[in-house]
């Protein structure tokens, strides 16, 4: 029996959220066939709880599992095992709306890089006729660095002294909320300084004059505010100024204040654009379903405030294996901190799979 049918998706995780979980499953699956010391080891598992209950690191550090931080010693933690980052990326996965909607890939390197054909030369020729010599098509190589994300959560010594208490599910789930609310706003708005790099964040043009590592918008009709005439126009310009092999698997996203906005439009009969989802599946806006994120911008003048788009294909996110756990008894006595880091990257990789609408007149 495999890992992945020992081990399911956390309750109510259904759709594209379990298929993630499953690929994620597969990575762990990898390094047990790779025979990774970190998997299924029973010593390492006795010196990670030891180190996690009692700060005995002797287990740990015999097994050299030290996690050193960039041109610095001795503080950076120990490397977490394989099952703690699984239970921590399957809880994000859960949480987060914009791993279930973008593509997740995991990496044991600190850069993750792909490199995009941006057109490969093609010609048509005879069966028999002479072909002649194409050009070389032309390639972008895309970088998606790990960041450090982090959390400091606090347990009591009691905790961990219960025998039956499952430290590991305590940590991941202690480190869920904060890691998920950090993430959502740098996929969203990130800087790509020391985070991921947002969708909302790259240099937006026009669609008319849409061009590779640009995002497309097209405009509302009004300055902070749908057109006051035929509004829900405007959306159907949206959804048209993608292409069509990007429209079967595309989805609108915006914050429950632009949803709001947007359930009081009708079409030219009078009848609400929106339909709330039923038997599961999410509402929708023409057919198309609709994601829910908070960090979103607000509708006002000049935001970007819905985007539409194949999140699969025009967004990666990217996992850096190997969560580290610093613990401190220290620092606020009688607390017991454990400084949790995940390194993860982020960015737009196809950029004529996402467009935006900007609420602007002009």
């Amino acid at each position: 029996m495999t890992i992945e049918t020992k081990m399911s998706a956390p309750a109510g995780v259904t759709g594209d959220v379990r298929e993630l979980t499953r690929e994620m499953m597969t990575a762990f699956e990898a390094l047990k066939a790779a025979n990774d010391p970190r998997v299924g080891d029973p010593e390492h598992k006795s010196a990670w709880g030891a180190y996690l209950r009692k700060g005995d690191d002797s287990g740990l550090a015999r097994l050299d599992l030290k996690a050193l931080t960039q041109g610095t010693e001795n503080q950076g933690g120990y490397v977490a095992p394989p099952e703690l980052d699984r239970l921590i990326e399957a809880r994000l996965m859960a949480s987060s709306p914009m791993r279930q909607i973008a593509s997740v890939r995991q990496t044991s390197s600190t850069v993750f890089r792909k490199p995009v054909s941006l057109g490969a030369a093609s010609a048509w020729a005879a069966e028999t006729g002479s072909r002649t010599e194409t050009t070389a098509p032309t390639l972008d190589l895309l970088e998606f660095p790990a960041a450090e994300l982090y959390a400091m959560p606090a347990a009591t010594q009691t905790l961990l002294d219960d025998a039956y208490a499952d430290v590991d599910e305590w940590l991941a789930e202690e480190v869920d909320a904060s890691f998920a609310a950090q993430e959502s706003a740098a996929f969203v708005s990130g800087d790509g300084s020391n985070k991921p790099k947002g969708f909302l964040s790259y240099t937006m043009i026009g669609d008319a004059s849409h061009a590779w590592d640009k995002i497309g918008f097209v405009l509302s009709g009004a300055d902070g505010a749908f057109a006051s005439s035929n509004p829900a126009d405007k959306l159907i310009d949206l959804v048209y100024a993608l292409k069509s092999q990007f429209r079967p698997n595309a989805r609108f996203v915006m914050n429950r204040r632009a949803v709001s906005a947007v359930r009081k439009l009708k079409d030219g009969d009078g009848n609400y654009i929106w339909r709330p989802g039923v038997g599961g599946d999410a509402a929708s806006i023409m057919g198309y379903p609709v994601t829910g994120i908070e960090d979103m911008p607000d509708i006002a003048s000049d935001a970007y405030a819905i985007a539409f788009g194949d999140f699969r294909r025009g967004y990666l996110i990217v996992d850096r294996q190997g969560a580290r756990v610093l613990r401190d008894p220290c620092s606020i006595k009688p607390y017991v901190l454990f400084h949790t880091i995940k390194r993860v990257g982020g960015g737009v990789q196809n950029f004529d799979a996402i467009k935006v609408m900007k609420f602007a007149a002009s």
